[in-house]
């Protein structure tokens, strides 16, 4: 959200001007749109990576204010769990060699923030969800020491009126139930932002939906929760349901969930801002003294707090965000969908098929949307985050005959997204030499059926069989990954077997 929140007593009346106070805000996104008052395209892209604190012996350690403190940067910042920091990276234009250089400055300022972590027995771990957490790690104290989560937390559980209930089957089954909503910070995510124009957001984030499936499948990193192997990639399910605050009964009359992929194509942002504000009840109704439309009658850009400030607790896998920077108002698409890591290598590879294969597609004539239903698109997000890069996707047949096939998703991306994706770097100017090396990485995933979730889950497997226990093993498996997430070669290259002496 990053808004200073301060915790307090919430009256009847705030709720009510805060409603008021949104559609305010709602109409004056309206009036900036209309006017067409919105920055011209930069093509500017940002990447925020939410990070473990890990002891050598891989289990969580709760000191990220400690850590912070010694890494005395801007550069990161809390976020909801004491074992949890997240990296931001300045905002840079797609072109060139900003791969490779967001890359270098990944390396650099994780390697700095990772020996700053080591002088207090800590290190930065690059994972969907770390293996070696316990339900005992995931409780309310173990929330960062921040107002804005401790509200947060607070209004979600009055909203919810009971504990919220884990249950999530997939190679195992894990049922459990929580307090808070501290199993939420389990879920270490990659942030992917892209600035655009109105007229080209709607393209963006359809885009952006129709793949999502596709980059969890090829990216998944999180097959492990509470001891259990779950889906490949169980950050979803796991924050739907940590964040929820609909009881059963609200659950079986349809009432949407907060974190939501949604239920159409769009075509325009203000459509999903309008939807934030009718499907979702505010979480933190904090008023502003701007008053919005006043603003814009003075020639002015309102910050649209609060409109901004309930877009950030509605947790759509593509979010529509709104900005103003340098006095001028943008627009920009955050892709959600993917799990940090395994190295930054991978993370950049991700990075590099979402930014080209979303220029492609949002730019084809007859685009993707118009041919997959949209339910086909959330049916694909499930499937990818369940059976991670094994996964079968349903895709458009090429050519003129139309309808809808089944394919599976390494083949989808090795015969059609690549080549696309390859195109729209090429759209943004990216150096060919990047280009070939990132999407590289993303071929050979496919080839070898090998991701950071599958190699989790075979190392795992054969540390049982080398006769560790379930808990040993998780912690043997998280030590090994460490060790080949440091030396930084991509996952699809790491040698597979018992971390140890026998490997």
């Amino acid at each position: 959200m990053g808004e200073k929140v301060v915790a307090g007593g919430i009256a009847l009346s705030d709720r009510q001007r805060h409603r008021r106070k949104l559609q305010q805000c709602l109409a004056g996104l309206g009036r900036l749109l209309d006017e067409k008052r919105f920055d011209r395209p930069k093509n500017l892209m940002g990447l925020e990576i939410e990070l473990n604190l890990a002891g050598a012996d891989g289990l969580p350690r709760m000191i990220n204010a400690e850590v912070l403190e010694r890494i005395a940067s801007q550069d990161f910042q809390t976020e909801l769990g004491m074992f949890n920091l997240e990296v931001n990276i300045v905002p840079h234009r797609l072109g060139g060699q900003v791969l490779d250089q967001l890359g270098e400055e990944l390396r650099t300022g994780l390697g700095y923030a990772d020996r700053k972590a080591n002088e207090v027995g800590a290190g930065i771990v690059m994972i969907g969800i770390l293996p070696t957490l316990a339900q005992d790690d995931l409780v309310s104290a173990n929330l960062s020491d921040v107002d804005r989560y401790t509200l947060l937390n607070d209004q979600i559980v009055a909203a919810r009126g009971e504990d919220f209930a884990l249950d999530i089957d997939g190679v195992e089954r894990l049922t459990c139930t929580s307090a808070s909503i501290a199993p939420e910070a389990a879920c270490t995510s990659v942030q992917l932002h892209l600035q655009v124009t109105p007229n080209r957001f709607a393209d963006v984030w359809n885009a952006a939906q129709a793949v999502a499936g596709v980059q969890v499948a090829v990216g998944a990193n999180s097959p492990f929760l509470f001891g259990r192997e779950l889906w490949r990639e169980s950050r979803p399910p796991l924050f739907q349901q940590a964040t929820d605050t609909r009881p059963p009964e609200l659950q079986a009359q349809g009432v949407r969930p907060r974190t939501w992929f949604g239920e159409r194509w769009v075509d325009s942002a203000y459509e999903l801002f309008e939807e934030n504000l009718r499907y979702f009840p505010p979480l933190l109704p904090m008023c502003d003294d701007e008053d919005p439309l006043r603003v814009i009658e003075d020639g002015g850009i309102p910050g649209l707090h609060e409109l901004v400030l309930h877009n950030g607790t509605v947790y759509r896998w593509n979010r529509p965000v709104y900005g103003v920077a340098d006095g001028v108002p943008h627009l920009r698409v955050e892709n959600r969908v993917l799990p940090a890591g395994p190295t930054v290598t991978d993370v950049i590879a991700n990075a590099a098929f979402y930014y080209g294969l979303v220029r492609a597609l949002a730019e084809e004539p007859r685009p993707v949307w118009s041919r997959l239903p949209f339910s086909a698109a959330a049916e694909n997000f499930d499937a990818g985050c369940r059976y991670g890069i094994e996964a079968e996707l349903q895709w458009p047949r090429p050519g003129r005959a139309g309808g809808i096939t089944r394919v599976p998703v390494a083949k989808l991306v090795r015969d059609e997204l690549l080549p696309l994706a390859a195109a729209g770097l090429d759209a943004w100017n990216i150096e060919p030499a990047d280009r070939d090396r990132y999407l590289g990485v993303i071929e050979e995933r496919c080839k070898r059926r090998m991701n950071g979730a599958s190699w989790q889950s075979e190392t795992y497997h054969r540390a049982l069989e080398a006769g560790l226990g379930r808990d040993a093993a998780l912690a043997a498996t998280t030590r090994r990954y460490c060790e080949l997430m440091r030396e930084g070669d991509p996952v699809h290259t790491w040698p597979v077997g018992f971390p140890g002496p026998r490997n």
